[in-house]
């Protein structure tokens, strides 16, 4: 179980740092947004170049769009906090799985004992969601 906590924040550290997580959730709540609106909702005084570095870094991630506004910038969300958060769990369990057979099987076991512990409600949602995915397999001819 701590492994797969370990997995989980390895990968979700690895694709943003503190300070980007920060604007993307601001970004989230207030929407489209240049440097300068950002800087004074930051929790800490940051220097405007720093912020519209991290925001130039999150566009070149492919997180953000922007256009031009006089002479700034203006970025906003290329994808929601869920479709986000959505991508990113989907890329962990996609890399998780392209490891060795034994990773897999750890996977399942761990995300079954953690759910379990956390939320019975949310097990019978997966023996549900795993149903609904043998049978659309099995129309699709695949066992």
């Amino acid at each position: 179980m701590r492994f797969l906590k370990s997995r989980i924040a390895d990968s979700s550290r690895a694709l943003l740092g503190p300070l980007e997580i920060t604007v993307m959730e601001l970004l989230w709540e207030h929407g489209e947004s240049s440097v300068h609106d950002v800087v004074p909702k930051l929790a800490r005084p940051l220097a405007y170049t720093t912020v519209m570095t991290t925001l130039d870094r999150l566009y070149k991630k492919g997180l953000l769009d922007r256009r031009k506004s006089e002479r700034a910038f203006v970025y906003a969300p290329r994808l929601s906090r869920r479709e986000w958060e959505h991508k990113r769990t989907g890329d962990f369990v996609a890399g998780f799985l392209a490891a060795p057979q034994t990773s897999g099987e750890m996977l399942v076991s761990c995300l079954v004992e953690a759910v379990g512990q956390q939320d019975e409600a949310l097990l019978d949602e997966l023996e549900k969601k795993i149903r609904m995915k043998r049978k659309e397999l099995c129309r699709r001819g695949k066992p």
